[in-house]
């Protein structure tokens, strides 16, 4: 081994050992150029971790790092989604996942349901460093949080009217707990995709039941629709007996005017002459009563001094009562007169 010589390394020398060094300088350089600048799209964000210290670039554009030092990590911020009890397959149709969808309503009832879930990345630091895997945790908080609601729910609930009250309730859930685990994710939406009983009896029967849901709805429509119908016509005649009452209330009130009129007259001559008054009135009472009697006007002392039928004595009218009131007042004066003799 001592005996041997060491192999001779040829060291280039001159104009070769020169551009050697050239093009290493030059990969070195562009090496560094490459890896001192990065870009941002308008649709992500970039986090720099410098020694371990992460920041997240937000502003897109050409952006600046040290070499070796600083590391880029780009995340997507635009809204994401994956689904929850169903896959898509390589040709693009739905297929159910089987154990994710089954679930059982408050009435024990079994039921499949699929869901639909929308993100995205708020926090990219911490979404990169506070969990390994956010989405697979939100899946998870969204499956727990979905098997609760359905739950509390009736079967009918769910397959029918609940859809949208279900929804509400399992989003509000899910950001509560995403607020308590701040992983850097959002939840944007979750929809129910589809909703049926696993046999194909059940679901008939269900189907049944939502057509007659249906037909009620229809029912309750074309009685909405009658009612605001009638309801014109019914305001309309309920005005015109209003008015019609109205209207009669204004006559009665207005007879009765009259009537207070006239007798406020007839009171004023009344208190002028009232024995003449009386026996006018008297007079147009008879008249009114027994129109086809005969009267007998007697004077005091038992004289006859006219005897007349009523309608003769009342056809001309006051100038008749007036007559019979002055031959009575003469027949009076005559027996004053005979008693003074």
């Amino acid at each position: 081994m001592l005996g041997k010589s060491r192999p001779k390394v040829n060291i280039p020398k001159g104009k070769g050992a020169t551009a050697v060094k050239i093009i290493v300088v030059v990969i070195l350089l562009l090496i560094l150029v490459s890896g001192s600048y990065y870009s941002i799209q308008e649709e992500e964000q970039a986090v720099v971790c410098t020694f371990g210290s992460p920041k997240a670039v937000s502003a897109p554009g050409l952006h600046f790092k040290i070499p070796f030092i600083q590391t880029v990590t780009k995340v997507n911020t635009t809204i994401q989604g994956f689904p929850i009890g169903y896959r898509q397959n390589e040709e693009g149709e739905s297929v159910e996942s089987g154990e994710d969808t089954m679930m059982i309503t408050s009435d024990y009832n079994f039921i499949n349901v699929d869901f639909y879930v929308e993100y995205r990345v708020t926090d990219p630091v911490k979404a990169l460093y506070a969990s390994q895997k956010p989405d697979l945790i939100l899946k998870n908080i969204a499956q727990n949080c979905i098997r609760t609601t359905i739950g509390s729910y009736g079967v009918d609930s769910v397959l029918t009217t609940g859809k949208n009250e279900i929804q509400s309730n399992i989003k509000q859930m899910i950001l509560d707990k995403l607020e308590i685990y701040d992983i850097g994710i959002q939840l944007v939406n979750i929809t129910i995709q589809d909703a049926e009983p696993p046999t194909a009896e059940v679901q008939s029967a269900f189907k049944e039941v939502e057509t007659a849901k249906q037909g009620k709805e229809t029912a309750l429509n074309n009685a909405n629709k009658y009612r605001n119908e009638q309801i014109p016509n019914a305001e309309a005649e309920s005005d015109k007996i209003l008015q019609d009452a109205e209207a009669k209330k204004q006559e009665r009130i207005n007879e009765a005017n009259g009537q207070v009129a006239r007798f406020n007259s007839m009171y004023q001559e009344y208190v002028k002459y009232p024995e003449v008054t009386k026996k006018r009135m008297f007079y147009e009472a008879i008249e009114d009563v027994l129109p086809d009697v005969k009267v007998v006007i007697e004077g005091e002392g038992g004289k006859t001094t006219t005897m007349l039928p009523l309608d003769s004595f009342v056809s001309d009218g006051s100038s008749s009562i007036q007559d019979a009131e002055r031959t009575n007042e003469a027949n009076t004066a005559e027996t004053s007169e005979t008693e003074e003799d």
